[in-house]
């Protein structure tokens, strides 16, 4: 009934949980970009196949599998190594496989930091297009993540949630990842730079064009290591997840100031 793909890189610490947790499913295929680890010998141990493809970018990966990995179902899941789904979850994502009114759907998740759900700092729910048609859902690069290219009238919202362990492989390797994000997010600010901000979209009712908005928004302001900080800490009451909450808003105003060093660097590169 659903197929899973799941994109892999040295997530040896990671892929057999996550392949517990889609147990139920008949048809999952780990698309792996080179790891060095044992993480593709874990994966076929567990009964999951595997390819290999080097790796560009995640809606590459993303579409890659859909098109190359002869997928067994119509519906097709989206995962990464250090997400978990829930029996709740897998109950809906069956219900929609059958029933389906949309021809995809967002998924929230729920972001665990130090043994902690940050409800708060992890600014529950986000959203990201990680169910659907496999004749219908393919992905376009945005920064360092990616994005559905359907229409926003065709996908639906799931209420059930994803569990992401961002930081199961530690510290370090959080750090080293965003290292390389902040890298993709400085290009994308200095391309979006010259875009005009959807005001309509700050007010609407699409979680995911609202999110975007802001973040073109977010371009325009001063400070925004400082800004991000006082959001996730103070705005979205991050200080209620406890220490936790305190040191990912402390992360995130990093990862900020990160991008703003590279897009500054980059812009007198260019000039």
């Amino acid at each position: 009934m659903i197929s899973v793909l799941i994109l892999t890189l040295n997530e040896e610490v990671n892929i057999a949980d996550c392949l517990d947790s889609v147990a139920w499913a008949d048809d999952v295929l780990v698309l792996d970009s080179g790891s060095t680890d044992r993480t593709v010998e874990i994966a076929e141990a567990k009964g999951a196949r595997t390819m290999h493809r080097e790796f560009d970018t995640f809606a590459q990966q993303r579409n890659f599998g859909l098109e190359e990995g002869n997928l067994a179902h119509d519906w097709v899941l989206h995962l990464d190594a250090d997400e978990r789904v829930t029996p709740e979850l897998r109950a809906t994502l069956r219900e929609k496989a059958r029933h389906a009114a949309m021809r995809a759907y967002r998924v929230p998740s729920k972001l665990m930091f130090q043994d902690t759900w940050l409800k708060y700092s992890g600014m529950y729910p986000t959203y990201q297009v990680r169910f659907g048609r496999k004749d219908a859902l393919t992905f376009t690069q945005v920064g360092h993540g990616q994005r559905s290219a359907l229409p926003a009238d065709r996908i639906g919202t799931l209420e059930e949630p994803l569990l992401h362990y961002a930081f199961s492989k530690g510290i370090a390797d959080w750090v080293e990842r965003h290292n390389r994000y902040s890298t993709d997010e400085a290009e994308h600010a200095l391309e979006a730079s010259g875009d005009a901000i959807d005001w309509a979209a700050l007010v609407g009712t699409d979680p995911q064009a609202r999110r975007r908005a802001l973040k073109a928004l977010s371009y325009r302001l001063p400070f925004r290591p400082l800004l991000r900080f006082l959001y996730v800490y103070v705005g979205c009451l991050g200080f209620l997840d406890g220490r936790a909450g305190f040191d990912y808003a402390v992360l995130l105003s990093f990862y900020e100031y990160m991008i703003g060093l590279k897009r500054r660097e980059r812009k007198r590169g260019s000039s």
